[in-house]
């Protein structure tokens, strides 16, 4: 499972169109997204009730705590809504220690109410927690102590009035009925839709209706493949803060276009220690054991490549990531862990071929930033692959540890740190 946040525009938009589809649930939610490119006359020439209705407008960014930041405009029309968009546009912000630039907004109908609900639900390991309280709001945090919260096992499909009751059995009768319709209808859409997490707080009623005021979500986007019309064309933001590098840019947009799975982030541009390591679970091990030595700092990017890339694939990768990794030499020593674990499917002297392809143009770059070269592999083919590996390290004259399975998966992470830690 890969949780990834998606803005608040999106969560409603999935919200909305499938809970009326799966639980006959009609929530009349009306929502616009405002950007940079935003031409707010053709936006109320498509969004008619933007001219009509009062409004609220607020970033939609991927962090909370928006009210309490003084982030939020209520009971505008248009031209208000148009005026505070406008004042913090690209406006840096800071939110919880991390600065970013506001690029995003959703403008909804503002809608008066007395009542604020909480819920959230929440994937966990064996299962999904569902919290409920009667006291929701920009005050949640203080109230935590009146949340009531189920765990529904993963065999649990969906909720029923006698796992709902611990929830709503303290709400009046006159909302119960419809706040227990909603809870369970909500538990469909997030179970059915691959949510990992999906909160409001907080909810009210409109006439007679639960209707989310403020909410955010996560989908699992592994769950794409089965999911791309059900999610519609749904974005995911990196967090707040953070922008891609023209290298994670790149690999980005191979991944999009690729069967197999392309990973690239650089966590600190000025490390000495690089991975190149083939599968997800694999490349975390890898990266933990680096941070497990007591050299986290020095970790310059995590990446991955599996589903079995083919040569030009691996090559663009490689290319890429050498282009970090050697990025203004210093003289002090650097590695480059292309590790892995036993492939299953993948042939290992073929994706091995685009990476040689890549040291072998790369060699200036290799040799100028002191790079030391550890390959750990097996599966498929392998044999050929690290002989390969070996003939390269001959032919361009610097140095490549090759290892099949019969060493430790992650002993070439303490070989690597052991180079770099040595004194000029």
């Amino acid at each position: 499972m890969a949780r990834k946040k998606i803005r608040e525009y999106d969560s409603k938009r999935i919200l909305k169109e499938h809970l009326k589809k799966l639980a006959g649930i009609d929530i009349a939610i009306k929502s616009a997204q405002v950007t940079e490119s935003t031409d707010f006359t053709k936006l109320a020439e498509q969004e008619p009730w933007l001219n009509s209705t009062r409004l609220v407008v607020k970033p939609d960014m991927l962090f909370g705590k928006r009210g309490k930041s003084g982030l939020v405009a209520l009971n505008l029309d248009l031209a208000g809504v148009v005026a505070f968009v406008k004042e913090r546009l690209g406006k840096e912000v800071e939110m919880s220690g991390t600065k970013g630039p506001i690029t995003t907004f959703i403008v909804e109908p503002f809608v008066p109410h007395k009542d604020e609900y909480y819920l959230s639900i929440v994937s966990d390991r064996l299962g999904v927690n569902v919290s409920f309280s009667e006291c929701g709001g920009i005050d949640i945090e203080e109230n935590w102590d009146k949340v009531k919260a189920i765990f529904v096992p993963t065999e649990q499909s969906t909720l029923t009035s006698e796992i709902c009751a611990p929830l709503v059995a303290t709400l009046p009768l006159e909302v119960r009925p419809k706040i227990e319709e909603f809870l369970k209808g909500v538990f469909i859409v997030f179970s059915e839709l691959d949510f990992t997490l999906l909160e409001m707080n907080p909810f009210t009623i409109v006439d007679g209706t639960p209707y989310p005021l403020d909410m955010r979500g996560e989908l699992d986007d592994t769950a794409l493949f089965k999911n791309t019309q059900k999610w519609g064309n749904v974005e995911f933001p990196l967090p707040f803060g953070r922008t891609m590098s023209p290298a994670e840019e790149k690999i980005h947009r191979m991944d999009e276009k690729t069967g197999a799975s392309l990973k690239l982030t650089i966590l600190n541009p000025e490390g000495r220690i690089w991975t190149m390591v083939a599968g997800g679970g694999a490349s975390v091990i890898y990266s933990d054991t680096v941070g497990d030595l007591g050299f986290a700092s020095e970790l310059g990017n995590y990446a991955e490549y599996s589903g079995a890339p083919n040569e030009e694939e691996t090559l663009h990768f490689a290319r890429a990531l050498i282009d970090c990794c050697t990025a203004n030499p210093d003289g002090r020593r650097r590695a480059l862990v292309v590790g892995g674990g036993i492939a299953n499917f993948t042939d290992v002297a073929a994706t091995f071929n685009g990476i040689i392809r890549a040291f072998r143009e790369k060699e200036s770059q290799l040799k100028a930033a002191r790079v030391q070269i550890y390959v750990r592999r097996g599966g498929p083919n392998y044999q050929k692959g690290l002989a390969k590996m070996r003939e390269l390290g001959a032919e361009i004259g610097i140095p490549i540890e090759v290892y099949g399975p019969e060493a430790s998966m992650t002993g070439i992470c303490k070989q690597a740190i052991d180079y770099i830690s040595i004194a000029a």
